[in-house]
């Protein structure tokens, strides 16, 4: 069994790199950082092979694609991506282009192309890592809670496809709240709220995707905030959420 992880360098992405690899998982580490990779390769137990790319380059994805489509690859992890703190009309164009680039460009055609394989082997798992901000919108985080819309409603919509097809192969999207990451340095910004433990999520986002589950939402108190969110008006969300991002420090 073979797993291929995207931003597995650091964060979710190198704990879940650990996990499957606890679970005996050979591994495709896919990240920017040739160093934190080859350092992960060492510590992990299973066969490892590692690919230093750039994905907010989208030729670089099909470039991944081209270069681990006869590895046989039982799952794909989407887990790439960036945020970026700021008012919309402060935030650098070229950084919000290049987190579209990776949040969603290289989401989407990984997806597609590795699915395409996985529904003529009629088997596979895959997992687009989201966040709790994919059920919002967010003012001062705008564009990171944009992407990972996306990164929901488009894992949310290929589930029904494959439930409808009967198919065999797994699809979910993993939907933690504040993690304690390298998130806050890339962004620029701080969590004012309490954030989970990276290898907690990391193994339940493995354990629920391997169950077939749709929807992961880490968390009793991220549950019940998604939840309750449902009932408040949209302009009422939109200030609460304001004022949460407002308390986030450069």
């Amino acid at each position: 069994m073979q797993a291929l992880i995207t931003g597995a360098s650091s964060g979710i992405g190198k704990d879940m790199a650990r996990y499957l690899s606890s679970l005996g998982y050979d591994l495709i580490l896919v990240a920017r950082r040739k160093d934190r990779l080859e350092t992960l390769q060492k510590e992990l137990k299973t066969k490892v092979k590692i690919i230093p790319l750039d994905l907010a380059v989208e030729a670089n994805c099909f470039k991944l694609y081209e270069k681990v489509k006869e590895d046989n690859i039982d799952i794909l992890i989407n887990n790439a991506g960036f945020g970026l703190f700021g008012v919309f009309y402060k935030t650098d164009l070229n950084r919000e282009l290049e987190m579209i680039n990776v949040n969603i460009k290289c989401v989407h055609i990984l997806t597609k192309l590795f699915l395409q394989d996985f529904m003529q082997k009629d088997r596979g798992y895959i997992l687009n890592v989201a966040s709790s901000a994919g059920f919002l919108s967010g003012p001062r985080l705008n564009t990171y809670y944009a992407t990972k819309n996306y990164v929901l409603k488009l894992t949310m919509a290929i589930y029904e496809e494959l439930r409808h097809k009967k198919s065999n192969v797994g699809i979910s999207v993993l939907c933690p709240g504040p993690v304690a990451t390298e998130f806050n340095q890339v962004a620029k910004g701080k969590f004012s709220l309490k954030e989970m433990a990276s290898d907690k999520v990391a193994k339940m986002g493995i354990d629920k995707m391997l169950k077939k589950k749709l929807i992961i939402i880490p968390g009793l108190s991220n549950k019940l905030s998604i939840f309750f969110m449902r009932f408040i008006p949209y302009k009422w969300q939109l200030r609460i959420i304001y004022q949460i991002q407002k308390r986030k420090t450069s």
